[in-house]
């Protein structure tokens, strides 16, 4: 009787058929949804990022209520993996530092910070005001640029985002094609399946520290001036941008999504 493949082998055998050079199309999404369908997280990491399966990824991590999870599970395969965290110059002092705890307590060694272009600041939002009448364009110039400049070295982006945190995220799938990206880059939801009671067991079984505005009624932290306390039993994300009708800063766009 033939010996079936181990999953080293088959991973070999499915990178063959990824059009990898060196960005990816929906079909290449579309088979690496299929190749890791009923993997565990873990055997997805592995999978991608020692098979090199999508070639030179970055981690983007807001350093956020729940952004202790996948860094710490990435942390276990590679520590090296690039972070990249946008320091809007608006974030709570809490966020930067957790980010400084978390980075050193996991050992990644790699992180980047991204800052927005000073000249395009003094000239777009020289008040530093800009998130009270144009939240969009706030966004726009401390978050999506500099972004977009960083991961144009990158062939895939991996994020945290979960299915459970809004209805724009509820169908998103593991690997999808980066709207934002003309050329084709790869976008990962590693935890997109996982749900709230997921989340704080590994929070518990790892002994990993919360965010400190978690216990203070902040489930989902972005700028401090665009994010509010939420109510038991709201939206996580109710509180981002509250009284506007944005839902994402823009790296994300429910609308450039494939596959929803």
């Amino acid at each position: 009787m033939n010996k079936p493949p181990s999953r080293s082998e088959v991973f070999e055998r499915a990178v063959d058929k990824l059009d990898i050079g060196p960005r990816f199309t929906e079909h290449d999404a579309v088979r690496l949804n299929r190749m890791f369908r009923g993997s565990n997280t873990r055997e997805l990491l592995e999978g991608v990022i020692e098979g090199d399966l999508a070639g030179d990824i970055a981690i983007v991590s807001s350093f956020g209520a729940e952004s202790a999870v996948l860094l710490h599970l990435v942390a276990q395969v590679n520590a090296d993996m690039p972070v990249l965290f946008l320091d809007t110059d608006k974030h709570f002092p809490e966020t930067l530092q957790y980010r400084d705890d978390l980075v050193r307590q996991l050992g990644l060694t790699d992180l980047r910070i991204l800052t927005p272009d000073p000249a395009e600041v003094a000239a777009k939002d020289e008040t530093g005001l800009r998130w009270s009448y144009d939240p969009d364009g706030c966004c726009e110039i401390r978050k999506v640029k500099p972004l977009a400049k960083a991961l144009a070295d990158f062939d895939a982006s991996m994020t945290g985002r979960k299915a459970f945190q809004s209805d724009t995220r509820a169908t998103l799938p593991r690997f999808e094609i980066d709207g934002s990206d003309a050329q084709g880059r790869l976008k990962i939801n590693p935890l997109i399946d996982w749900n709230a009671d997921d989340i704080a067991a590994y929070f518990e079984r790892h002994d990993l520290p919360h965010h400190p505005l978690v216990a203070r009624g902040f489930p989902s932290i972005g700028c401090q001036p665009c994010t509010h306390k939420v109510a038991p039993g709201e939206d996580p994300r109710s509180g981002r941008w509250k009284g506007w009708d944005k839902i994402e800063c823009g790296i994300h766009k429910p609308g450039e999504e494939p596959f929803l």
